[in-house]
């Protein structure tokens, strides 16, 4: 049986910022709720306000792949089960809220350094917004609504 949309996200938002703090689990469940609602561009055409839709987009999120770079992924929303915490953030963002200053960011990253790259992803369709812990978060720019 496929996940409710409150499980889903749960489940995401632990495995891709369970390490980032409360602040850091929010911006993220806002991202993936930012593509869900945003009303042009490839989120939109492809996942048409669904958010399994959006989750499930391929090469969007890391713990939806089985295989990265051809060995088999640890880090999957399948490989463990979101605590109490990832419920409430996931109601948290369900029920519409977001961290104030990611706003409208489509993107998060972890650059695995101290700066943030000024565009992601590389085809400059996002702009530097603001960094969380090791996440940067980016902006669409006129370029993504061509996407």
């Amino acid at each position: 049986m496929p996940y409710s949309a409150r499980e889903l996200l749960a489940r995401i938002i632990k495995c891709e910022a369970g390490g980032e703090g409360d602040t850091g689990m929010k911006a993220v469940g806002t991202v993936v709720m930012n593509r869900v609602h945003v009303p042009y561009g490839e989120y939109q055409r492809l996942g048409q306000g669904n958010l399994r839709k959006v989750i499930y987009q391929e090469g969007q999120f890391d713990c939806v792949r089985g295989i990265i770079g051809g060995r088999r992924n640890p880090q999957t929303i399948w490989a463990s089960n979101p605590e109490q915490i990832h419920y409430d953030i996931a109601d948290y963002v369900l029920a519409g809220n977001k961290v104030w200053n990611i706003g409208k960011s489509l993107w998060y990253m972890n650059p695995f350094r101290p700066d943030c790259p000024t565009n992601f992803p590389y085809n400059k369709t996002g702009i530097i917004n603001t960094r969380i812990r090791k996440h940067c978060f980016y902006d669409p720019t006129e370029l993504y609504k061509d996407t």
